[in-house]
């Protein structure tokens, strides 16, 4: 993939995205890195452990979290990009799904975004993503992060999330954006009870049919906790379980809070996968 000018090389080994919530009410770590030094100072830890994409959102997509404006979502992430873009060389991803942000975003130094809507949030995204030569993550999720967990059905999550990726990677390309820039994610969490997540995991070689880079999304979530039954700051284990599933299951890219851990936990699994 070639985003604005920066590659990223699939197949060889698995790229780990480090999280970066400049967010008060994030679930796991909200209010952690909301001052501009404190939060370059953790995407460059991360990047020392080994991520190889740094995935920064100003605005919380937890269950049940209310939107921001998009005067204080730039002002939350285009501080923070602008102060990274020099001092880090991997590739700079932001989570949003308002298109202003994402310009702003990108001409501050990011090359991907992270829609969670799948460009169906505003209806500029595509065009931005388009001129701008970015890449773009298409995200499934069922409803919004207000509504998503309210009894959410499917009658076959992995085919219908899988359509429904299809679709929207169809109208991305012909809204003018290359093709070799998305990436699908199946949104584990978003829309999701325990059993359909796991369901998704445990077919999750079935998304490789899209023919798109492929990006997993496990880390602290709630499905592990109410497997495991333990809080949110205790889930390093059972994230790097799920880690080391999806690699075998042909994730590309996983997006994770803990790198060190699942850095380690993804080297062991591509030696003996890949």
């Amino acid at each position: 993939m070639n985003c604005r000018g920066k590659t990223l090389t699939l197949g060889t080994n698995t790229h780990l995205m480090g999280i970066l919530n400049v967010t008060p009410d994030s679930f796991s770590d909200g209010g952690d890195y909301l001052d501009v030094q404190r939060a370059v100072a953790h995407a460059k830890m991360m990047v020392a452990e080994g991520a190889t994409l740094i995935d920064i959102g100003g605005e919380s997509s937890r269950p049940g979290a209310s939107p921001v404006s998009v005067d204080e979502e730039l002002a939350r992430v285009v501080p923070v990009i602008q102060a990274l873009a020099d001092a880090v060389d991997v590739l700079i991803s932001v989570d949003t799904y308002k298109a202003e942000v994402a310009r702003y975003a990108l001409e501050a130094g990011a090359h991907i975004v992270n829609d969670i809507t799948a460009l169906s949030g505003d209806p500029v995204m595509a065009t931005v993503v388009a001129e701008m030569e970015a890449g773009v993550v298409l995200m499934h999720m069922k409803g919004t992060p207000r509504t998503m967990q309210q009894a959410p059905h499917y009658n076959d999550v992995v085919s219908e999330i899988r359509s429904w990726l299809q679709e929207k990677a169809r109208n991305a390309e012909a809204r003018g954006i290359a093709g070799e820039r998305i990436i699908v994610d199946p949104g584990i969490g978003f829309g999701k009870t325990t059993e359909h997540n796991l369901e998704i995991l445990k077919r999750l070689s079935e998304f490789r049919e899209l023919n798109k880079p492929l990006l997993v999304g496990t880390s602290r979530k709630s499905f592990i906790g109410n497997i495991l039954g333990v809080p949110v700051t205790d889930r390093v284990e059972g994230t790097a379980a799920t880690v080391c599933w999806a690699i075998t299951n042909g994730a590309d890219i996983v997006r994770v809070h803990d790198v060190k851990a699942n850095v380690r936990a993804a080297q062991m699994t591509d030696a003996l996968y890949r």
